[in-house]
């Protein structure tokens, strides 16, 4: 494990200990989201289509997440509070 990788919290205050020793990291620009009964799949990628005016254009897919609705849920509380911290910093994204 990484001496300086993030240990986070649970509500019940257990600590989170993340190994990091095969994390890979990659750049992506777009995402999309499906789901079903059972669960919420996460589709990320590259667009390298930067002039959108024209007609169809292709989206490299690089890393699919597939999540249960419990752990979207959560997710998606946890990006609600980043951006809202962000635009305390740095102002309003639109």
């Amino acid at each position: 494990m990484s001496d300086n990788a993030a240990v986070p919290e649970t509500p019940e205050g257990q600590r989170i200990r993340m190994n990091t020793a095969s994390l890979k990291s990659t750049y992506c620009n777009m995402v999309n989201a499906t789901t079903t009964r059972e669960e919420v799949v996460l589709n990320f990628g590259v667009n390298e289509s930067w002039d959108r005016t024209g007609g169809d254009y292709e989206v490299k897919l690089e890393h699919r997440v597939i999540l249960s609705p419990f752990a979207a849920k959560r997710l998606s509380q946890m990006l609600s509070k980043l951006v809202d911290e962000y635009e305390h910093r740095y102002g309003e994204l639109k």
